[in-house]
């Protein structure tokens, strides 16, 4: 069974990248024993910030201090 921070802490994660206007369709977002992790192909959403990797920096920085994760890894393409 998953731990309920674990599953709070992914939907914050979720959260925090549409607010910034992150298109994750064909990412892997989750966290798991409190490493958050983004895997795949991220893209801005239309009207978002057309620099993603930037977008992706301020939401690790937001999620860190939020202390909901201990670690994050990023392993991603980032699209225009």
């Amino acid at each position: 069974m998953a731990d309920p921070n674990d599953v709070a802490a992914t939907k914050a994660l979720r959260s925090e990248l549409g607010r910034r206007f992150v298109d994750v369709g064909q990412a892997d977002v989750r966290v798991s024993h409190g490493v958050a992790y983004i895997r795949g192909v991220v893209k801005p959403i239309k009207g978002g910030n057309p620099n993603v990797k930037e977008s992706i920096d301020t939401v690790i920085k937001v999620i860190r201090q939020k202390g909901l994760v201990r670690d994050v890894v990023v392993d991603c393409a980032f699209r225009t």
